[in-house]
């Protein structure tokens, strides 16, 4: 047999091997299985009974023609009619049944074995078919429609174990995605970004409108407070460095005692503002303090100068490496902490997510405004691809049938439905030899 439009398609123009997936299919239709085997046996007998048939009526035929010269009488003629019609409809079945095949009794006559040498012809077809009345957008919808996949999959979700398989499911899929990325890719996309986000947005009145608000709300006294009683504190224990200082920074000339006393009162000074400071809310210090906040609230929003010089500070921040360490050190704590919430069966992580599940199943299961949420998305998302790849789909499937050997398919299709096609044969005999009886019976009775 002629391996018909097979080595056309092997390649494309330029030399390249067609698809792998195609060329895998079409190594799988060459082999033929212990399965095919057994299917081709049932073949050979079925072609051995509709043969003993054909052979039956043509020896009854023999017979009846000879009893009819012998006077055996008029039954012998309608035997003869019945046979000789039989052996009519099993030899044009046999035919018609071998023509799809491979040429009968190895005649090239037209229009036979069209199996091996329209295959490709076929596949065309086929996948034409399948494009038409499979891959419509009205049937794709239709069909979803009527299986109810929302409700169905909302039934399922919300068992527990189900849930369980579906989170350990996600759980592995992205410990595998957390494994396959690499630190140092993640680390350089998210510092780039997070780079390139601050560089183009300016951060200046952002932040003056909350420090805005945090003095507007009395926010930041506590910090104040924290900063006067630490100063404090501090005064208390360094005395003498403080005084040391203001007796160093004096004249030379100076008295000592001088310098002493001079050190000994600054010190008590700034430790008694300290400490009224820190005692008393509506100290004027903290007042000042409060107004130089809001003005500078305010240039942050509106000074020109001031938001250049908070620009240019981000810019030196954001450059330094420390900054830089920083986010990649943050990554990989995120990364690890992910990990382990993944492999952790009873983390707060896959917990959460095994909750949400069982609530989405319930609520699909029960809710129809869920379920026809559910039901558009999978129609729409099922049309798109239909509608998108219908032509690749079937060109797959021309495409494989093109890479199938003609030999090889031809005995794996007659293998599947010879043994059918064979009942084709013996029912012609039968139908032939009842309708040559009526033809003969009709004739005698007219000509009677």
């Amino acid at each position: 047999m002629e391996r018909t439009g097979t080595d056309d398609r092997a390649t494309t123009e330029g030399g390249a091997p067609t698809d792998d997936g195609a060329a895998t299919v079409g190594r799988a239709m060459d082999v033929f299985s212990a399965a095919d085997e057994e299917r081709g046996r049932g073949v050979r007998r079925m072609k051995l009974t509709a043969t003993g048939l054909l052979v039956f009526v043509a020896v009854v035929y023999v017979l009846a023609e000879w009893a009819s010269h012998r006077g055996a009488g008029p039954w012998a003629g309608y035997v003869a009619a019945a046979a000789e019609a039989g052996m009519v409809g099993a030899l044009a079945d046999w035919f018609a049944v071998t023509a799809l095949f491979r040429h009968p009794l190895g005649l090239p006559i037209p229009h036979t074995a069209i199996i091996p040498t329209k295959k490709d012809q076929l596949g065309v077809s086929l996948g034409e078919f399948v494009g038409e009345n499979f891959l419509s957008r009205d049937v794709v919808r239709q069909r979803l429609r009527a299986v109810g996949i929302g409700s169905r999959l909302g039934a399922w979700l919300a068992e527990p174990e189900h849930a369980d398989r579906v989170t350990e499911e996600l759980a592995t899929a992205l410990r595998g995605a957390l494994t396959v990325l690499r630190d140092s890719d993640v680390q350089a996309v998210v510092g780039e970004a997070i780079t390139r986000r601050a560089d183009a947005q300016e951060i200046a009145p952002g932040m003056g409108k909350m420090l805005e608000k945090i003095v507007a709300d009395g926010g930041h006294r506590r910090a104040v407070d924290l900063v006067v009683a630490r100063a404090h504190d501090w005064l208390v224990l360094h005395a003498d460095s403080v005084m040391d200082a203001v007796e160093g920074g004096a004249p030379g000339w100076t008295p000592r005692f001088v310098d002493k006393r001079i050190g000994e009162r600054v010190y008590k000074e700034l430790l008694r503002f300290c400490a009224e400071m820190r005692d008393m809310p509506s100290h004027p210090a903290r007042g000042a303090l409060d107004r130089f906040l809001r003005d500078f609230a305010s240039d942050l929003q509106s000074d020109t100068e001031t938001r250049a010089r908070v620009e240019r500070l981000k810019g030196e921040v954001l450059g330094r490496g420390e900054v830089q360490d920083l986010i990649a050190s943050a990554w990989t704590a995120v990364r690890s902490m992910i990990v382990s919430a993944a492999e952790d069966e009873r983390s707060e992580l896959r917990m959460r997510v095994r909750a949400a599940l069982l609530s989405l199943g319930s609520r699909m299961a029960t809710e129809p405004k869920v379920q026809g949420k559910v039901d558009r998305w999978v129609e729409g998302a099922a049309v798109h691809v239909v509608s998108t790849y219908r032509k690749e789909i079937t060109l797959l499937i021309t495409d494989t049938v093109a890479s199938w050997d003609a030999e090889h398919t031809t005995r794996k299709i007659e293998a599947h439905i010879g043994r059918d096609l064979q009942f084709i044969r013996i029912n012609g005999t039968v139908v032939g030899s009842l309708a040559g009886l009526l033809i003969y019976t009709v004739a005698k009775a007219l000509g009677a």
